[in-house]
């Protein structure tokens, strides 16, 4: 007979070395509002940063009932992740509100003017793309490295992508980007791992149902794929392991999360 699923135990849930204090960028939608609850439901309080207070907020009361199920607490600040003065401010709160910080997950992202080959593409979108993808993400660990470090088994997880690793025409900035990301990873868990013991590392998913998704490639093809699609909660559980002291051993690490596509060779078989 099937059984009805319950909730975790709190047992239970400290047992999966989950953090319990953890700041996330983009955390108002997608694959960050993902990450949030899973981690309120796992008991975690949990800070969301955004550009925008409204979608913040609104973020914010539809995690209510996971913060309420997990015992944690739900907390937002509105800050652009390219600006270092803003992104101090915002990560000195939340770690304030939130009584410390035990991981950071860098999902703030870009895909400017997707679809456009290189002679219409705009040096302004790839800079910022560039700027948000990239220096958003050392921003924000900068920002953050004051509070992890006071913390045993810290870590810092960025959402990158299978576009680090394969390219298609008319993504030149994003798939610069994303690339750069996975050295990113490994330079910083160099790093900060032998200055302050934290773990940094990132997760690489091909296409995923998310708002930005759907505005690059339009609701009829995301609602009837060609393709494999994934959903930000699976990307959400990968994020979960890799900030887990379950993981402890998993440092500078790229999880490609793509059904095995980038494995495939080329041999006509």
């Amino acid at each position: 007979m099937n059984e009805t699923p319950t909730a975790a135990t709190a047992t239970e849930r400290v047992s999966l070395g989950l953090p319990r204090r953890v700041a996330i960028t983009g955390g108002a939608s997608g694959i960050g509002l993902a990450c949030a609850k899973l981690y309120l439901e796992a008991g975690a309080s949990v800070g969301i940063i955004g550009r925008s207070q409204a979608k913040l907020d609104a973020a914010a009361a539809s995690l209510a009932d996971a913060a309420a199920s997990g015992g944690g607490s739900i907390v937002s600040v509105a800050a652009d992740v390219a600006d270092e003065a803003a992104m101090a401010a915002a990560l000195s709160d939340i770690s304030t509100r939130i009584g410390g910080l035990d991981a950071l997950v860098v999902s703030a992202g870009v895909a400017l003017e997707t679809g456009l080959l290189v002679p219409e593409a705009s040096v302004e979108s790839f800079r910022k793309t560039l700027e948000v993808n990239v220096l958003g993400a050392f921003i924000a660990t900068k920002a953050a490295l004051p509070h992890l470090a006071n913390t045993e088994a810290a870590t810092i997880t960025i959402i990158g992508s299978d576009s680090g690793f394969v390219a298609v025409p008319g993504m030149v900035a994003y798939n610069a980007s994303k690339g750069a990301i996975v050295q990113l990873t490994r330079a910083l868990a160099v790093e900060l791992y032998e200055t302050h013991g934290i773990r940094v590392n990132s997760v690489a998913p091909s296409i995923v149902d998310t708002p930005m998704a759907r505005h690059d490639l339009g609701d009829e093809l995301m609602d009837n794929p060609n393709f494999p699609l994934q959903s930000a909660e699976d990307i959400a559980w990968s994020v979960a392991y890799l900030s887990s002291r379950r993981a402890r051993a998993v440092n500078g690490h790229t999880m490609l999360s793509d059904f095995g596509y980038t494995g495939k060779s080329s041999f006509p078989a």
